[in-house]
């Protein structure tokens, strides 16, 4: 019987890499996601032809509490388990740090913050009642110590997601593992209008001297899934290619 993985904001990005990954993997998929049905559509059928596992796309706004009850119940119902949840879903509104709004600010810590704990709120008890669960919070190395003004809310959002994802981790403990993994850049639709200039400039900062792409970060996150990282629980896993402040 395969294992089941149900992964937020996957229409597109790091969550479409890792729906990907975990399919390769013999893992069936639940894909979410919000405005963008016809790339969840798309991606389901990718999915189906190619991997031959069972696959379902719902719609939910992971940051609205009744959106993500009714689409874990479906999934529930649908797949009977979850065994794998991914919090990719995650905005970002770059603007000058005295032209962001209160309301630019609490989107995204409603997205980026209060979604990953409301779906986990839902999933998670079927994992302890299962005694079996992982769960990946997707983060960013933005919520460390990479800091740009442009982008406060979400580093805010990300580094109080890094203290969720630890008290997660003693919330569910024995039989859930919860972890993040902290990006750098990743060229994602998030960055595609980033200006060039700056990439290069960026880029110098970086060991690896470039971007990820999401298939980079999508396989790190299928080793955190796997019981291979059994032993890894309440830890922030860096993959930023070596960034150098």
């Amino acid at each position: 019987m395969n294992k089941v993985a149900l992964i937020t904001g996957s229409s597109r990005g790091i969550g479409r890499a890792t729906a990907i990954e975990f399919a390769a993997r013999g893992y069936d998929i639940i894909i979410n996601y919000n405005r963008s049905r016809a790339l969840a559509e798309d991606l389901a059928d990718l999915i189906r032809q190619k991997y031959g596992v069972k696959v379902e796309y719902y719609c939910a706004n992971v940051s609205v509490e009744s959106d993500v009850k009714t689409m874990v119940e479906q999934a529930l119902k649908d797949f009977g388990r979850i065994d794998v949840l991914v919090n990719n879903a995650g905005i970002a509104i770059d603007k000058p740090y005295v032209e962001k709004t209160v309301e630019e600010f609490n989107k995204t810590i409603a997205t980026n913050l209060i979604g990953p704990f409301l779906v986990a709120k839902y999933v998670a008890p079927s994992m302890v009642k299962n005694k079996y669960g992982k769960i990946i919070n997707v983060s960013s190395n933005n919520g460390i110590n990479c800091n740009y003004p442009t982008s406060a809310d979400y580093d805010c959002s990300k580094a109080a997601l890094n203290n969720l994802t630890r008290n997660m981790a003693i919330e569910y403990a024995p039989y859930v593992n919860v972890n993040a993994i902290a990006p750098g850049w990743v060229k994602t639709d998030m960055n595609k209008d980033f200006d060039q200039d700056m990439e290069v400039q960026e880029c110098k900062r970086i060991l690896k001297n470039k971007f990820a792409n999401p298939e980079d970060i999508a396989k790190i996150i299928a080793f955190l899934a796997s019981d291979d990282a059994d032993y890894i629980n309440g830890t922030v896993v860096v993959a930023d290619g070596g960034m150098m402040l």
